[in-house]
């Protein structure tokens, strides 16, 4: 058998028949109720990096029959088009670059029966050989790119390791003179002894979880798409804390694995919330880890940003209420939030952000 070693021939599908199932609609539904957007963002979360992995591993396994493959990161989603329950959900998944050991997954989500493009998500995983405990990364050979259609991805996915590069370096960069402004505003209302505003620090949930052996991946440990989603289900909760009507998810920014985690380990997810702006609620959430014999927490991500409009019945946006930073600490969360929210919608050309009449910066 000829090897695959072209985009076009690393791809995959997974249709969830929602539309003739009612097991899965309940499974999939976030409210008893007739509603847009009345999907379960975290279980599509799932689905999507269980699914980058497999097609990760079709073109691994070729060269490293011992190879594992691991997600690495979670990059920029942007949901253009809210899901509808009662339709089929289809992701469709494609290798769209290979590096000297990692790759880029690019998955597709959308709904037919009128063809909808619900959202597109990139996945970057990493091959690895080895004991358990003691693996690393192997050499992979390149794809080769023969068509225009696969020569621009690749050059789309060049193109995004560099923007998330730059974005990372910008976001990390002193206040500008605007940017001072603006949290002078927000710190001298504080000086009021009658101040009565909401304050971020306040503003948070923490969870406390046990990982078992049934959220494990063929690796043996447990796999991103669960800790992706259940960082996405607190944030809901936190954002639920100061939203009027109710919270939607509009964009999540990366999310990168630093370590991984094993069957027994303890996990705390903590989620703040760092920025809002007219519907605009933003949730910062990281995981830390905790051996099953440990008493040191580590890093398991850095923070991930997930961004929800709070909008009504109809989906129409609702103001929230402005929140105030109070510390250093706070003030650089509040200004990094916001730069990647202003980043995010001056790129997009669609979907929940770019929508929004309230999707603008004053």
């Amino acid at each position: 058998m000829s090897l695959l070693t072209r985009p076009n021939e690393l791809s995959l599908e997974k249709i969830i028949p929602l539309s003739t199932s009612e097991t899965l609609r309940n499974n999939f539904m976030v409210l008893d109720e007739e509603l847009p957007a009345n999907i379960r963002f975290g279980l599509l979360l799932e689905i999507m990096d269980t699914l980058a992995a497999d097609t990760a591993r079709m073109y691994v396994n070729q060269f490293y029959k011992d190879a594992v493959v691991v997600t690495a990161a979670i990059d920029t989603i942007i949901v253009r088009n809210p899901a509808d329950i009662t339709r089929d959900l289809i992701f469709k998944s494609r290798i769209n670059y290979v590096g000297k050991t990692s790759m880029e997954v690019g998955i597709r989500i959308e709904q037919p029966n009128p063809q909808t493009h619900i959202a597109t998500c990139y996945f970057t995983l990493v091959a690895r050989r080895g004991p358990r405990d003691n693996r690393v990364s192997v050499a992979l050979p390149p794809l080769n790119y023969i068509d225009d259609m696969e020569k621009r991805r690749y050059q789309k996915a060049i193109e995004r390791k560099e923007h998330y590069m730059a974005q990372k370096n910008l976001e990390s960069q002193p206040p500008s003179l605007e940017e001072y402004r603006l949290l002078e505003k927000l710190h001298k209302p504080q000086e009021d002894p009658n101040f009565n505003g909401l304050l971020a620090s306040k503003l948070f949930l923490t969870s406390w979880e046990r990982t078992f052996p049934a959220y494990k991946n063929p690796n043996q440990t447990i796999f991103g798409g669960y800790l992706a989603r259940r960082s996405y289900e607190l944030s809901t909760m936190c954002a639920e804390l100061i939203a009027t009507k109710r919270p939607i998810i509009a964009a999540v920014n990366r999310m990168n694995f630093i370590n991984p985690v094993k069957i027994g380990d303890k996990l705390l997810f903590k989620s703040n919330i760092v920025y809002t702006h007219k519907s605009f609620i933003c949730i910062e959430t990281t995981i830390s880890r905790m051996g099953r014999y440990e008493k040191k927490i580590s890093n398991l991500t850095d923070s991930c940003l997930f961004t929800f409009v709070n909008v009504d019945e109809k989906l129409k946006p609702y103001p929230v209420e402005t929140i105030y930073p109070l510390t250093y600490f706070e003030d650089q969360k509040y200004l990094e939030a916001r730069r990647s929210l202003t980043a995010i919608i001056s790129e997009i050309k669609d979907g929940l952000l770019k929508e929004s009449d309230l999707a603008h910066f004053d």
